[in-house]
């Protein structure tokens, strides 16, 4: 099912590109970025109330075929004429990491597995940022057979689990009925012990991190032939859940700022032969001037809106280059500060910080709800806030996310904003 988007627009001087994915603000913004830069952009979706498949610059909304990516996506190729594939998901990432680069002349804008295996380990990226002389908070991996009640004598609290590699984990949690969790706050050992005798029946489990103070930094990179050809960095606000997960506030970082550390978010990024977009995330204690790495996120990341509000433009580097074959660098983007905030789960955390305290670390989790509902409120008429899915000069998708919110509370199902 295709369908068009024209609007009596005049036709589109550069090849189309397609879009893997139609219900984000990730794929939302690639696609804005793409078409606002007078690119054809066809999106693959799963529905046609996708909330993506609404903005004037999606040109064609496909709905996803089954079965694997390369059993269909040659025909679409061949039927739109696209010459670019972008993904955000890590699932049609490792689909797309193990098949060609080309599809007939449509370039496969994404990692190769190699490279993406090694981004998507964490134990990986944290032993190679170790000979690299990066700050690393204490790392504990819990492996069958290991004396536990020694371990956690040993750890240091407030500590924080998540799994190495989620995507190998999430069919052995599904199996055995056991929810994934992004990120798991852990307090002291009992908890810890409580949380490690969980994943007994599946012998695998999360590894196990010292919680490091400070905000979150995450610096963007785009890396070609083994330098960045463009950067970008900002510091997140909030969160969806509170204790860690996706950025709903957050701000961009002038890059006078950190420059050394930038440096070495290079380096890191050199170190594992990277090709492409990057964030390298790091919690930065100010007090301090210490930076802990957290981990590399080895594609598009979910703060992306805010680099377009930015005018830094990660997707259209990868298109200009790839398809168009520009090599001169791209001009740094604004400098002043923007804030960008994503509605639905930012108004989720509002509503958890307002009916009950949150589990975060006591020492920093301190606030006061009347606070955060002023803020929240007059975060609408700063002048420097931007939006994830709103945009005055492209309103459909947001009118589509409310819609399908909505739909979704009346179905009796749970809106992810994920």
């Amino acid at each position: 099912m295709v369908t068009p988007h024209s609007g009596g627009r005049p036709l589109r001087p550069h090849p189309p590109a397609i879009v893997l994915g139609l219900d984000s603000a990730i794929n939302l913004s690639i696609i804005r970025e793409l078409g606002q830069k007078d690119v054809p952009v066809i999106g693959v979706g799963t529905a046609a109330t996708s909330m993506a498949a609404a903005s004037r610059h999606c040109s064609q909304a496909i709905i996803r075929p089954a079965g694997p990516i390369m059993s269909w996506m040659p025909d679409i190729v061949r039927r739109t004429g696209a010459m670019a594939l972008f993904a955000v998901s890590e699932t049609d990432l490792l689909q797309l990491a193990s098949g060609p680069k080309y599809i007939g002349k449509c370039q496969v804008l994404t990692p190769r597995l190699e490279q993406l295996q090694r981004a998507l380990s964490k134990s990986d990226t944290l032993s190679a940022a170790r000979k690299l002389g990066f700050d690393v908070p204490q790392t504990w991996q819990p492996r069958a057979g290991e004396d536990f009640a020694a371990r956690i004598a040993e750890q240091t609290f407030p500590a924080i689990a998540k799994w190495d590699n989620p995507n190998d984990i999430l069919p052995l949690l599904e199996e055995a009925g056991l929810k994934w969790e992004k990120a798991e706050f852990v307090s002291n050992a009992g908890q810890l012990d409580r949380l490690l005798d969980r994943f007994q029946t599946i012998g695998r489990w999360p590894l196990i991190q010292s919680y490091c103070d400070g905000v979150g930094l995450g610096q963007m990179l785009y890396m070609r032939r083994d330098r960045a050809t463009l950067r970008f960095q900002h510091v997140r606000l909030h969160e969806w859940p509170p204790e860690g997960g996706v950025s709903t506030l957050c701000y961009n970082e002038p890059l006078h700022q950190h420059q050394a550390q930038m440096k070495l978010s290079e380096r890191l990024l050199q170190e594992l032969e990277w090709e492409g977009p990057a964030m390298v995330e790091y919690r930065y204690d100010a007090a301090r001037k210490r930076y802990w790495l957290m981990e590399v996120n080895g594609r598009y990341w979910g703060s992306l809106p805010l680099t377009r509000h930015c005018d830094t433009l990660f997707a259209w580097e990868a298109y200009r280059r790839s398809v168009l074959g520009q090599v001169v660098d791209a001009p740094v983007g604004r400098q002043d500060i923007i804030q960008a905030r994503y509605m639905i789960p930012e108004t989720k955390r509002l509503m958890r910080l307002l009916i009950r305290r949150s589990r975060v670390n006591e020492r920093v989790a301190e606030y006061s709800r009347l606070q955060e509902l002023r803020s929240y409120l007059a975060d609408f008429v700063r002048p420097n806030m931007r939006y994830y899915v709103f945009d005055k000069d492209d309103t459909g998708p947001f009118y589509q996310d409310i819609r399908n919110m909505v739909g979704k509370i009346f179905k009796g199902g749970r809106h992810d904003p994920r």
